[in-house]
């Protein structure tokens, strides 16, 4: 396989994040197709060469065509691009299936956390409903798809157990204001776009509380031993924790307030109710769900994620954040290890 094979790649998702995406590839002068489910919404991007709900402002490249034929698109693509929010990411793969069962066309996400409910890995339902043979990877690290869709310097790593199938992803997506990394640890992306969610969630509960830079500084190294222990628990390469998709995701997500996740955690913080907060951030935020699932995943494997638990308390069980910051805080003394202890 070659990076050129991978053309036209059909970008499936029509939020900020898939068009960002779709713009990145298309700038490298790649043949790109981007598709949303919005029939209107489509029209208008195609008119206007701007997707002026998400990503207001920035033009749509020459080379980035919008697609409405969905089975047309995925017939005729080389490569299938999923760029869709978790909850909506086995609805996908559901309409994908028929068009892709009796062929091995490479498929990527840029999807971050577990399905819901089953706290499953995507991986997982793209291999069970798509089939294990075709190359598959997923697309993570720090970015805020409005300052990938500006130009702005960004870092993302491609991962893969294909590794020429990643290096080629790398490819495309490489150019002069993006740097695209390939690992093969699919496990530990993953685990790091799921979990870092939530703990940015906890980071601006912390700041919406203002409890200071002190107290963020311990959550989000606290945070990231729990999610050592997990990624240990699943065989995830422990570098990949300290990478782009581990520390960089966490940095970024917990302290910018470009995050939707900290958002929320920070209007809880300034006291809204957490109907009240999901309200005023208007958007999907991937922290509600992960939470439920990364809890799930520690329960079933036995490992002590705190923060993740105190997290889950908020959001659904009606905990008042300092109560939840003291029950942290009171917990019994014990060595700093990042492996083994909280």
């Amino acid at each position: 396989m070659s990076a050129q094979r991978l053309l036209p790649t059909l970008v499936i998702g029509g939020g900020a994040w898939g068009t960002a995406l779709a713009i990145a590839l298309a700038r490298n002068e790649h043949q790109t197709w981007l598709w949303t489910r919005d029939a209107e919404m489509a029209e208008v991007m195609q008119k206007q060469r701007c997707n002026t709900r998400y990503l207001p402002g920035v033009t749509l490249p020459s080379a980035l065509e919008i697609k409405t034929d969905l089975q047309a698109a995925v017939q005729q693509a080389a490569h299938i691009l999923i760029a869709v929010p978790s909850k909506a990411f086995a609805g996908v793969l559901d309409s994908l299936q028929p068009w892709l069962s009796d062929n091995e066309k490479p498929v990527s996400w840029a999807t971050k956390g577990l399905l819901p409910e089953s706290g499953a890995f995507l991986q997982q339902a793209v291999q069970s409903k798509l089939g294990s043979t075709r190359p598959l990877a997923i697309i993570s690290g720090p970015s805020f798809a409005a300052e990938v869709a500006a130009g702005l310097p960004t870092a993302l790593t491609v991962a893969s157990s294909n590794v020429a199938f990643a290096s080629d992803l790398a490819t495309l997506l490489h150019g002069p204001q993006l740097r695209a990394y390939y690992s093969p640890d699919v496990i530990g992306v993953q685990i790091g776009g799921a979990v870092k969610n939530v703990l940015a969630i906890a980071a601006g509960i912390s700041d919406g509380l203002q409890y200071g830079a002190n107290a963020r500084a311990a959550l989000l190294t606290r945070g990231m031993a729990e999610t050592l222990r997990l990624a240990t628990a699943l065989g995830a390469d422990v570098q990949t924790m300290f990478g782009l998709a581990g520390m960089g995701d966490l940095i970024l997500t917990c302290t910018d307030d470009q995050s939707r996740n900290r958002q929320l955690g920070l209007h809880i913080g300034q006291g809204a109710s957490v109907a009240e907060a999901v309200h005023k951030v208007g958007r999907t935020v991937e922290g509600m769900d992960a939470a439920r699932e990364v809890q799930m995943l520690a329960q079933q494997l036995n490992i002590e994620m705190p923060i993740v638990d105190q997290v889950c308390k908020v959001l659904f069980a009606g905990y008042d954040p300092r109560q939840s910051v003291q029950a942290l805080l009171r917990r019994e003394l014990k060595a700093e290890d990042s492996q083994n202890t909280v």
